[in-house]
């Protein structure tokens, strides 16, 4: 198909955004506030769309509804969960449920709710390159729809939100194949295949974080408890335990500006060394699916029946290939540096994701000021740091975890650090952000006069 150039729109945009996932989309709403910015959201896909792939029924979210799109920011906004709530008549239900935490697939129906209704969102346009205009003292945001037509629109400011990709091990790569659909995958696909791997023989479940729990759970909830329905389950993890998320009240302070402040300070090795040790702050799983696990394989051992279950923690492959119907992966218990095999219908690779360098970003590659491991050097206004001659400032969402510490990805920071950047991009406060909001002192304290304890003054880790 032959594609037609538009014309690039006379006015340049205030802000746009490139991708529209749960960051920017919170970005969007909370602009819809500021009416004297002029905004544009993109994304390539035809509507809204969060984890499909992962939207079982029974899976909740890992944080409260309060961790919205706009509410810890801007509780008063239209674009609230409970106004989703109120707008669906399901405020009486939702109050009667006493619910902290709410289905996955509802906040999947209120994020569309949202982005269906904000003028400022606009899908089916994949944004092809970004490019620094010197000329129009602004970059020049190309972008396609899947018919083919182009666009170009000018923005004093972008910000990137195209989310993450996802990770899977290096043995189990060249498997990624359309011969091996369906059997070896990610369980960013797992709500495709489902059904045929409930009908497998054997499925193994690699990786220890929520997706992997969620995914064995509902495998085992596939087997009948009395026969050979369903199929043998076994969960591998790298880490030395199926541990739960950290979710103490004290512990949950370093999802907060001031352990963000604190981190941003630090060296960059012993940040590194800390995203590595923290890894139950985001990685671990809801003690809630855990126990279901637990209560799943009691069920199937009265009597004295054995479980077709097996959990394996402190275990990483090393190999895997294709062996007859199905795979042979070879495996070593890391404490036990003992090498083993496991023969498996079906691998589900529940790995995580890790954000990437966008393509389109390709055009202005040059300009950006990449630290040595090629990642973004970002401010704490969430800004890239871009070569002096581009005037317009250019944000991430989601790929700062290297800078900004494990909050990153986790949606409680999503409003706060979406209204930081609207800030910045405004050049005034529209709408105030806490300075302050835990009791933890993150960092040794200060002391106000000397020789008597203190407590380190708001900002002191700026």
């Amino acid at each position: 198909m032959t594609e037609q150039t538009e014309q690039t729109e006379q006015a340049p945009y205030d802000l746009v955004g490139v991708g529209i996932g749960p960051f920017n989309l919170s970005l969007a709403a909370l602009s819809d506030g500021a009416p004297e910015l002029r905004t544009l959201f993109l994304d390539a896909k035809p509507a809204f769309s969060w984890h499909p792939g992962l939207l079982m029924e029974g899976t909740v979210l890992q944080v409260p509804f309060l961790a919205d799109l706009v509410t810890m920011a801007d509780p008063t906004s239209p674009w609230s969960y409970l106004n989703y709530l109120r707008a669906h008549d399901r405020m009486f239900p939702f109050f009667f449920s006493e619910r902290f935490h709410i289905p996955r697939r509802e906040y999947d129906h209120y994020c569309r709710w949202v982005a269906e209704r904000l003028p400022s969102c606009r899908f089916d346009a994949e944004v092809t390159s970004v490019e620094w205009d010197e000329t129009a003292d602004a970059f020049a945001v190309t972008h396609r729809s899947a018919g083919g037509t182009r666009s170009r629109v000018a923005a004093r400011q972008v910000v990137l939100g195209v989310g993450t990709l996802p990770v899977v091990p290096e043995p189990l790569r060249p498997l990624l194949t359309a011969t091996h659909a369906g059997r070896v995958l990610h369980s960013a696909d797992y709500r495709t295949h489902r059904s045929a791997l409930a009908g497998a023989g054997d499925v193994t479940v690699i990786g220890a974080g929520q997706s992997g729990a969620e995914v064995t759970l509902d495998l085992l909830r596939h087997q009948d408890g009395q026969g050979d329905g369903g199929p043998y389950v076994r969960w591998l993890a790298r880490t030395t335990a199926f541990a739960p998320m950290e979710y103490s009240k004290i512990g949950l302070e370093h999802f907060t500006p001031d352990y963000i402040r604190y981190f941003r300070a630090l060296p960059e090795e012993r940040r590194e060394q800390l995203v590595r040790e923290q890894w139950q702050l985001y990685k671990g799983v809801s003690e809630e699916t855990l126990g279901e696990i637990h209560d799943e394989l009691y069920e199937r051992t009265i009597g004295g029946t054995e479980p077709r279950a097996a959990l394996h923690p402190g275990v990483e492959i090393t190999a895997a290939v294709a062996d007859g119907d199905g795979y042979l992966l070879t495996c070593r218990h890391t404490q036990q540096d003992a090498p083993f095999e496991i023969r498996t219908s079906a691998v589900v690779a529940a790995t995580g994701y890790a954000p990437v360098r966008p393509a389109f970003l390709d055009t202005m590659a040059d300009l950006v000021d990449w630290d040595a491991r090629g990642r973004y050097q970002i401010d704490g206004e969430y800004r890239v740091a871009l070569d002096p001659r581009v005037s317009g400032s250019l944000y991430v969402q989601n790929a700062e975890m290297h800078t900004h510490g494990v909050g990153a990805p986790d949606l409680t920071l999503g409003a706060w650090r979406a209204a930081t950047i609207l800030n910045a991009a405004a050049g005034k406060t529209v709408l105030p952000v806490p300075d302050r909001a835990a009791w933890t002192t993150f960092g040794a304290p200060r002391t106000r006069t000397p020789g008597l304890p203190g407590i380190a003054p708001a900002g002191a880790y700026r």
